[in-house]
């Protein structure tokens, strides 16, 4: 492999031109992937959209990130420098879980959005971690910093955000590959017709309500959900856990809606069903479990259900079988 500008020493700075010939041994690579290993100071968000913005030519041709490299072929241009932090740290406060140098996990409060958007620039959970971590702001995307993977606004509970650039990459690449386990709690409307199950069904954007997902056939991707009951109530509702295969947008609302029983307190996807006397989507992630990028040591944390979660199962008569409240 041969390289023209990198920076001295063993960094390459991202605002440098470069030139890379691809040798047999980095050959069937992606071209997103390879860029990622190559400048291993840039985020894979700014090597994404470098290769989008066409910054980045492959034998003088514009190649989108999933295209597998060849042998010979010239690698010339640049990654754009990272956009300036213009999300402003604010005190928001959320439990902290765990915390060591290189992550931290956290229970996120139901009502809270992850990051800033269209019509959220402060008040998230962004703005919070900027205030109580400063470091974070330098890892990944500008506007989501630290963050590897996002709750709904709606839905509470465990979070893990990364602390450095390496450990965010391994992490955005543990949950890419399924390397770990996710399991929620979810109050739904009826009773299930198993006890315990999986659904595969392909999710995707839905054909004409565009803010909606929905089980798509043709076009949609892959995605698989397992159930187990945890416990039924007398008045037609019940308590299951959830452990996602996949991390699809909407992914448990929309497979439980699709099997007649949707999430509690959904006004998008159990539109049929009386939410008025519920404060949220009853959803919750209640766990993760993967091994520490770091350390390789198995991390198990959980995180205790929010009080207006808990408040709605006592009201039923069934707080008790939630494992682990306070």
């Amino acid at each position: 492999m041969e390289s023209k500008a990198a920076a001295p020493g063993n960094s390459r700075r991202s605002d440098l031109p470069f030139q890379v010939t691809i040798d047999a041994g980095l050959a069937g690579m992606r071209l997103d992937q390879f860029l990622s290993h190559y400048l291993p100071s840039v985020s894979r968000a700014l090597v994404i959209s470098s290769i989008r913005k066409g910054l980045i030519l492959v034998d003088g041709v514009h190649k989108k990130s999933s295209y597998r490299l060849k042998i010979d072929e010239r690698l010339e241009g640049s990654v754009e420098s990272k956009a300036a932090i213009d999300v402003l740290p604010e005190r928001i406060d959320f439990p902290i879980l765990y915390e060591d140098d290189s992550l931290l996990l956290l229970s996120k409060p139901p009502g809270l959005v992850v990051h800033p958007g269209s019509g959220n620039h402060t008040g998230t959970l962004v703005n919070g971690l900027l205030h109580y971590c400063k470091s974070i702001a330098e890892v990944g995307d500008s506007i989501r910093p630290g963050i590897v993977h996002r709750l709904d606004k709606d839905t509470s509970g465990i979070m893990v955000i990364a602390k450095t650039e390496s450990v965010h990459r391994l992490l955005v690449d543990c949950f890419k590959n399924h390397r770990l386990q996710k399991e929620y709690l979810a109050l739904l409307h009826g009773v299930l017709k198993e006890k315990t199950g999986r659904i595969v069904a392909p999710i995707g954007r839905h054909p004409v309500q565009r803010q909606k997902m929905a089980i798509r056939q043709t076009g949609g991707k892959h995605a698989a959900s397992n159930w187990e009951v945890v416990h039924e109530f007398d008045n037609g509702f019940s308590l299951v856990k959830v452990s996602i295969e996949t991390g699809r947008t909407h992914q448990i609302r929309v497979h439980m809606a699709h099997l007649g029983c949707p999430v509690v307190g959904d006004k998008v996807y159990g539109a049929g069903k009386d939410n008025s006397h519920f404060p949220r989507q009853l959803l919750h992630a209640s766990r993760l479990v993967f091994h520490h990028p770091v350390t390789a040591v198995l991390v198990d944390k959980s995180a205790v259900i929010w009080p207006d979660f808990g408040e709605v199962l006592e009201g039923m008569g069934g707080f008790g079988a939630v494992e682990g409240r306070e």
